[in-house]
């Protein structure tokens, strides 16, 4: 029985193929609007942590810097540094403080921003509240290197 493929027929596909993943997108976008509270962090979102978002996008450490896996691969991810810090905005606040000027002759080196106090610990409370973002199988791996 050879059946010829109708205009109509075509059509049916075209139209029944969208509904169907027009649906799809809604049950996704759905599932995923479910998943943000459990996972985002935001009861640590304070002024303070947007202050050191700002003070990341003015500096543009995006630029050198990956967060969460997003940015560029010259220099180390940042979104578990808190943790490799031992848990501590003193320790990222003395890292960023002690950066020298010209930096290390043949190696790649972070620039000294001479950030004041205040936007150390803006930075460094920035970099606590993204290390505190449940991400997908643990992202980034937490080691240093």
């Amino acid at each position: 029985m050879s059946e010829t493929f109708t205009k109509s027929m075509a059509r049916n596909i075209f139209y029944g193929g969208s509904v169907f993943f027009f649906l799809l997108f809604l049950a996704l976008t759905f599932a995923s609007h479910q998943e943000f509270p459990k996972r985002d962090n935001h009861e640590a979102l304070t002024p303070i942590v947007a202050k050191g978002k700002r003070v990341w996008e003015t500096h543009d450490c995006i630029g050198c810097h990956t967060l969460l896996g997003e940015g560029a691969y010259f220099a180390p991810e940042l979104g578990n540094v808190y943790k490799r810090f031992g848990n501590s905005t003193e320790a990222i606040k003395a890292f960023i403080k002690s950066r020298p000027v010209d930096g290390v002759p043949g190696r790649r080196s972070m620039p000294q921003f001479n950030l004041s106090d205040e936007e150390l610990e803006a930075v460094a409370q920035f970099l606590k509240y993204a290390s505190g973002i449940k991400t997908v199988r643990s992202w980034p791996p937490n080691i240093k290197g």
